[in-house]
């Protein structure tokens, strides 16, 4: 697993990345948890997304913030951060201009930002937001949600309330093209804290469902 550093809009930006054997696979990028409350690249569910990614062939890439461990710059309230995750797959795709698709998955702050990563690059054809904060964050920029993907989150979380997420599931089922995933852990909260290994588990079950061609709505089925 190379330790990579790459260009950023506000200096380097350090990464993790594991390329594919296969250059046509699609690319996966993890987003981590708040830069000003301990989150990083090295937080154990963000490394255990890069990794359940990994082993099923992606291209994956996971990486550090603006202000965070080697990576440049200061916290830019997610302005920055936006930019620094589209910074981010610009490199990786560069890399790899044959991957046939890509993937964003997000933590927490991580959530908010692939979220809006995914409204700016039509390439992304799957994402998961893991514990999204939708009590903190505008989520209106969702209009409409162009993938379909997993909402992930914990019955107990207390950072963003169960009423909060399914608020935001709701307004995405009204969308039409899209199939949104909606898993509620019970007894979770918003850290998983002694259901890490189950979060990756529901996580790896709908992506090896996704690969299989379901979780989609039949247009897009017919399409491909």
């Amino acid at each position: 697993m190379p330790e990579v550093i790459f260009n950023g809009p506000a200096g380097r930006l350090e990464g993790r990345y594991q390329p594919a054997a296969d250059k046509h696979a699609p690319i996966a990028m993890i987003l981590h948890p708040h830069p000003q409350f301990g989150g990083t690249m090295n937080n154990k569910i963000i490394y255990d997304l890069f990794y359940m990614f990994q082993q099923r062939g992606f291209t994956t890439l996971r990486f550090n913030f603006r202000s965070i461990g080697r990576s440049q710059g200061e916290f830019d309230h997610g302005v920055g951060e936006l930019s620094d995750a589209a910074s981010a797959l610009d490199w990786v795709q560069s890399l790899h201009p044959e991957a046939r698709a890509c993937w964003v998955a997000g933590y927490s702050f991580g959530a908010w930002i692939g979220m809006q990563l995914l409204m700016r690059r039509p390439e992304i054809e799957g994402f998961m937001s893991i514990a999204p904060q939708p009590n903190t964050y505008d989520f209106a920029f969702l209009a409409p949600c162009p993938s379909s993907g997993l909402i992930i989150h914990g019955s107990e979380d207390r950072v963003a309330p169960p009423t909060a997420v399914q608020g935001l599931v709701e307004k995405l089922h009204l969308q039409k093209g899209i199939l949104i995933t909606q898993k509620t852990m019970e007894g979770a909260n918003h850290f998983f804290q002694g259901q890490e290994d189950a979060l990756i588990e529901n996580c790896s079950e709908y992506l090896d469902a996704r690969l299989r061609g379901e979780l989609v709505p039949d247009v897009i089925k017919k399409l491909k």
